[in-house]
């Protein structure tokens, strides 16, 4: 029996029955305890049964899903709690101002874009969000967090328009940003600050976000810093969004942490962008099996209240065994036919489904429903959701893509790229909603908005007062809250006093010490995919344990000693276990709580630098999207410093990839004492000042003698690089160096001068990001002539002149010449490009020709170029120093 097959019905009688009366006297017995006992108890018998099948070898396994009907049964379905009629009429204007935003901006503009079909899909399984569930913040309640599916944000706008808070010009600016009253593509808090509260516009990372705020709210209560007991997490998401890799990576969490604050819906409209989600197979089984497997409870909501009748008079099951032979793609032509089309093609079929359907015209099987547009079944499925104790719940709602538009679009292969409608089909739409709009109207795409006291009006605002107010709505602040006093938490870095030490030791002490202060500490929120110990955080699981919502039901292997694996319930660290994708999101729940809780936090995520930005860049360009405010540690961070672990964990690019995000202060410090005061400053930017940046900071894992904080060079740490040793006025050349190749520019310094005769000055650069950024913005000024005379970058006064520039980083070349059309003077980069290696650090920094003795040749021949040195000496250098100058660049090894 194939898959699809194998669905049908367990209670059907098979024809091949050798004993159907033993069979009759079985499903009478079934029925018998039901009614008398109730359906709790006959489950249980049924998973008695079905456990001792099992293990007596009767039956493998059961199948994963339950047949393709609706799991809430028309006698269980509660009362509609609304005004139906209204609640259909009312989303029929939305749908035509959503569908009309999108056809006037693409008659206008053809290149815009836009979406339609999906949000038509959807916009009941909206409406009964807005009108029933989904709680704003108010007084006394936290408010409910809803992530929005990223097409569907034209009838979010359509809505927020019968609200009155978009105007019709906001409506007609869609996709129209640069004026300044238009409305973005999708969810952006960056764009749309005081109105989205999640960007979801990248699929799959709406599903993990979505998770991972409904864990952090418990983090929260759990720790005793907010009450969010009352609010609720609600996803809406496409079945072809599932997909993603992100969409269900963190499905087992939301069930192991049994997370029942948590209701995923997903809008099943069986399409992709291009065709079929499922073609040859039921995304809706699938989905079912991914989902109970994981431990969620299911409700499927699958055929609309028309189909109630024929369903009650299948007596043998055979509409279902017609569902589970049916697969998507056929499904999918089902739906964009008519009914004449459906009698034919699926009742026809059987002759016992057909005198199901016998009575019904061809008129109305083409007014056969599916369940995600019936407004009863879906406040029955987010009814018994919000009622699901213990676990999470996803609904899975079948629906039309592109309902309600016809031979333009519904069920269509090319409904995604549906932007335009003609005339006939745009007049068909109104006609089907039945909408007061003339044809000159309709012709026109002139939105429509009833009366501001109108039935419809006072019945949509009332609805929401029930529920706190308005939404989608983002609050842009909270309560400032102080930072303790740098010296109280960061003398040891500032006067290390030679003492060996590294950043990533450095920083972690840092923000233990902060972990102290009795007001800011329980502000701090250390978060770790794995490896804690590895970057030296075994400390905190004593001193504010992990979390763990159960506590801890073992006792620890290492119970005995100083620094055991210590869970509890109130735990402050979050070990996230080896998923980066998780624990950054973990980060941006606590990044974002100041506006999605009101309560500022402030996370320190820290990692292997090469699985940050690398592999969860699009998840951190979500973070600033999102205004995300906190610190990104790229631990073991550079190429050549963890040496023996190779190429895929040697990070040489990230700062390049940082440099790109506009909202993201990027730092690579060489010293304790400079990461001391890149911490302090940016912890005062954004939980103290509230600006809406978040900070990445590199930290390395090689040890080496660390100085005390020369005076008055704090404003230069900040500002991306200071002056650091070598005479001022007579040196000939200048060396820059940050991260972990300051050292080896300080040696190579001493080199030039005690064994070469050259004077070279030395400068720390913090950030080649932060310099190139205020450079940019000060060019552009003299481009428009704004104070072009009087005011210069940090780099070009600590720069000028013609004094030949070598920079060396660990990162590849790119990353230090952000700054090299800033400099008059020649700029030779020295970086780390081409595929990292196992080594030593002193054997991988002469490989990719970054450690002293190459930034020796490189000022002297910068030197010989400008006429300043002997060219002969530079081979001397060369040869002196055994350096192969006959081989391949390291990017091409």
């Amino acid at each position: 029996m194939d898959a699809i097959s194998s669905q049908t019905n367990a209670h059907a009688l098979t024809a091949g029955d050798p004993d159907p009366a033993e069979t009759s006297d079985w499903l009478q017995s079934l029925e018998s305890v039901t009614k008398t006992e109730g359906g709790r108890r006959a489950r249980f018998l049924l998973d008695a049964l079905d456990r001792r099948a099992k293990e007596i070898g009767v039956v493998e396994e059961s199948p994963p899903y339950s047949p393709y009907r609706n799991t809430i049964e028309l006698d269980k379905q509660p009362p509609f709690p609304g005004d139906l009629a209204m609640e259909e009429r009312i989303t029929s204007i939305i749908r035509w101002n959503a569908l009309a935003m999108v056809v006037r901006a693409n008659r206008a503009y053809g290149e815009l874009g836009g979406h339609v079909a999906s949000y038509a899909s959807a916009a009941e399984i909206f409406e009964i969000g807005f009108n029933h569930f989904f709680h704003a913040k108010s007084a006394d309640h936290g408010g409910d967090l809803v992530f929005f599916q990223p097409h569907s944000a034209p009838g979010v706008y359509a809505r927020a328009f019968l609200e009155g808070r978009l105007s019709a010009d906001h409506l007609a600016h869609y996709r129209q940003e640069i004026a300044g009253e238009g409305l973005c593509s999708y969810p952006h808090p960056w764009l749309m600050p005081d109105f989205w509260q999640f960007p979801t516009g990248s699929m799959g990372i709406g599903p993990i976000s979505a998770i991972y705020q409904a864990r952090f709210m418990r983090y929260m209560r759990d720790r005793k810093l907010q009450d969010t007991d009352p609010q609720h997490v609600w996803g809406v998401f496409g079945d072809g969004e599932m997909d993603e890799p992100e969409s269900i990576a963190a499905l087992s969490l939301a069930a192991r942490e049994k997370l029942d604050n948590l209701t995923f819906i997903i809008n099943c409209n069986l399409q992709r962008l291009d065709g079929p989600v499922r073609g040859n197979g039921q995304i809706i089984q699938e989905l079912e099996s991914l989902f109970k497997g994981a431990g969620w409870n299911v409700i499927k909501v699958l055929w609309g209240s028309e189909w109630d009748p024929i369903f009650a008079r299948d007596e043998n099951h055979n509409l279902l065994k017609r569902f589970a032979e049916t697969v998507d793609g056929k499904y999918q032509t089902l739906g964009a036919k008519d009914g004449a089309y459906n009698l034919a093609h699926f009742f026809d079929g059987d002759p016992e489904v057909r005198k199901l359907v016998a009575h019904m015209s061809d008129k109305d099987i083409d007014q056969l429903k599916r369940g995600g547009h019936d407004f009863r079944k879906l406040y029955a499925a987010f009814d018994a959701a919000k009622a699901t104790k213990g676990r999470p719940t996803v609904i899975l709602a079948k629906t039309k893509k592109g309902y309600g538009m016809g031979g333009a679009g519904e069920s269509r292969m090319t409904a995604h790229q549906a932007k335009k409608l003609d005339i006939d089909a745009l007049l068909a739409f109104r006609d089907k909603f039945n909408l007061p709009l003339t044809n000159e109207q309709v012709e026109k795409l002139e939105f429509f908005r009833p009366g501001e006291d109108s039935a419809e009006l006072t019945y949509l605002r009332n609805r929401r007062a029930a529920l706190g107010g308005y939404l989608p709505k983002r609050q842009r602040s909270a309560d400032a809250v102080s930072v303790p006093a740098f010296a109280s938490y960061a003398d040891f870095a500032v006067k290390a006093d030679g003492k060996d030490m590294s950043t990533t030791v450095a920083v972690v002490r840092l923000f233990s010490n902060l972990l102290k202060s009795k007001d800011f500490g329980p502000r701090i929120v250390p978060i770790v995919a794995d490896e804690a110990r590895t970057f030296g955080m075994d400390n905190l699981f004593r001193q504010v344990g992990i979390y763990s919502p159960v506590g801890q039901l073992y006792e620890p292997e290492d119970a005995g000693s100083m620094l055991y694996y210590k869970e509890s319930v109130d735990g402050q660290l979050l070990e996230e276990g080896i998923t980066e994708a998780g624990a950054v999101s973990s980060w941006v729940a606590a990044a974002t709580a100041y506006s999605v809780h009101g309560y500022p936090m402030l996370p320190f995520y820290i990692y292997y630098s090469m699985f940050g930005f690398q592999r969860i860049g699009d998840l951190i360009w979500a973070a600033a999207d999102q205004r995300a405010r906190g610190f990104l540690i790229g631990a073991t961070a550079g190429r050549t410093t963890l040496g023996g672990e190779g190429l895929q964990h040697q990070d040489g690019n990230s700062h390049v990839m940082a440099a790109m995000i506009p909202n993201c202060r990027a730092y690579d410090p060489g010293y304790a004492y400079e990461m001391a005061v890149i911490l302090d400053h940016g912890a005062r930017r954004m939980i103290q000042d509230g600006e809406d940046e978040f900070y990445y900071i590199t930290a390395m894992n090689e040890s080496y003698a660390q100085p005390s904080m020369p005076a008055g060079i704090e404003e230069g740490i900040v500002k991306g690089m200071y002056r650091l040793a070598g005479p001022k006025d007579i040196a000939i050349v200048r060396l820059l160096g940050s991260g972990a190749i300051l050292p080896e520019v300080v040696a190579a310094a001493e080199l030039l001068n005690s064994e070469w005769g050259v004077e070279a000055e030395v400068f720390s650069v913090t950030s080649f990001s932060e310099l190139a950024r205020e450079a940019r913005e000060i060019e552009r000024e003299q481009i428009f002539g704004q104070n072009a005379a009087t005011r210069k970058s940090h780099v070009e006064s600590l720069l000028s002149g013609s004094a030949p520039i070598i920079a060396a980083t660990d990162y590849v070349r790119a990353y230090p010449q952000l700054i090299a059309s800033y400099v008059a003077a020649r700029f030779v980069a020295l970086g780390t490009d081409g595929f990292g290696r196992s080594d030593t650090r002193q054997a991988l920094r002469s490989f990719f020709e970054v450690d002293r003795h190459h930034i020796v040749v490189a000022a002297l021949s910068a030197l010989a170029a400008e006429g300043k040195f002997d060219r002969k000496k530079v081979s001397k250098a060369i040869d002196q120093y055994g350096l192969a100058s006959g081989r391949a660049a390291p990017w091409l090894r």
